[in-house]
């Protein structure tokens, strides 16, 4: 079966839900028209083949896209991050979020959750991906991987989404609970952690078209991230390498960090203020590197104390005015 029935299939079983997605279908069609026009108009005056930038596309193909991809990765997020507050919260606070009616249900429900959005995330990014290919095969031009560059800057690429690196966790932490979840899609074949000598990543396949694999490895320390936090440009660093980076101390946070420090990977400039701290991810390593966590645990406390002792330092001076 071809992906694009198969995606249309998979996204009318979750129209009651009200989940956006990407108009495939109609997308091709916009794609189709421009080919089938093009050729008629080269048939009369010349054999070149369709332009790089062409206006009927750029006009309604982009846009359409565009708006699509911020409406699937806003649900995505808010969504995720509902879930995983549940999940995480303690049982006084549990119970308030149920109370408040943030998310119906019983654990089963919260833990099929989880798998499918997980679910809901690379099937449209695999259906973005195709479409951009399908532009730029038409239009002989690499203006399709602009783009998605472009929606990468944009931080609409449900790929960076620091919620899917939580939800992946997530499913893996859970997989020894025994819940039902027969009536789950058939198209979601798993999450794991996996090491590849010693360094670890999450890796996750859908349909046995696509593989997302997303390294653990912190490019500042080159150790294995340590009380993970993701910038909002997607990449993934040990909290407290995160704020050396930022010129920012532990005790400040990252919320504190200048608008104009950035990335250390990509460079990006304003990316640290809205950082997500990965609970689920710092759980799971925690639990399958322990030799390693436990030794990060006792150098990382002598360090906080440090930074604490000189920020409360600082702060009495200028206080009485030394």
């Amino acid at each position: 079966m071809k992906f694009c029935k198969k995606y249309q299939e998979y996204m009318q079983e979750q129209e009651k839900k009200k989940l956006p997605a990407v108009g495939l279908k109609k997308l091709k069609k916009i794609l189709k028209k421009c080919s089938r026009d093009f050729q008629t108009h080269n048939a009369i005056e010349s054999t070149q083949p369709c332009p790089h930038h062409c206006p009927v596309c750029d006009g309604t193909f982009f846009p359409s896209l565009l708006n699509e991809m911020s409406a699937v990765v806003g649900c995505f997020n808010e969504r995720a991050r509902k879930l995983l507050e549940i999940h995480l919260a303690s049982g006084l606070g549990k119970c308030f979020i149920w109370f408040k009616g943030k998310m119906k249900g019983t654990h089963v429900a919260l833990v099929q959750e989880g798998r499918d959005l997980v679910t809901y995330a690379l099937i449209n990014a695999i259906a973005i991906r195709k479409i951009l290919k399908k532009y730029d095969k038409i239009h002989y031009s690499k203006q399709g991987q602009v783009f998605k560059s472009q929606a990468q800057s944009m931080h609409i690429e449900i790929l960076q989404s620091p919620w899917l690196c939580e939800l992946m966790a997530f499913h893996i932490n859970l997989r020894e609970t025994k819940v039902n979840l027969s009536n789950a899609p058939a198209l979601f074949e798993g999450c794991s952690l996996k090491f590849n000598d010693d360094k670890p990543s999450l890796s996750c396949e859908l349909f046995d078209s696509v593989q997302i694999d997303i390294d653990l490895t912190c490019s500042i320390c080159l150790d294995t991230v340590f009380d993970p936090v993701s910038l909002i440009c997607g990449h993934i660093f040990c909290y407290m390498c995160a704020c050396s980076a930022a010129s920012v101390t532990i005790v400040d946070g990252l919320k504190e960090a200048e608008p104009k420090e950035k990335c250390p990977l990509c460079r990006e400039a304003g990316v640290y203020e809205g950082a997500v701290h990965l609970e689920e991810l710092s759980i799971l390593l925690s639990r399958s590197c322990r030799e390693y966590w436990g030794e990060r645990l006792r150098t990382e406390k002598v360090e906080r104390v440090r930074q604490a002792k000189e920020h409360w330092e600082s702060q009495c001076r200028t206080f009485i005015g030394v």
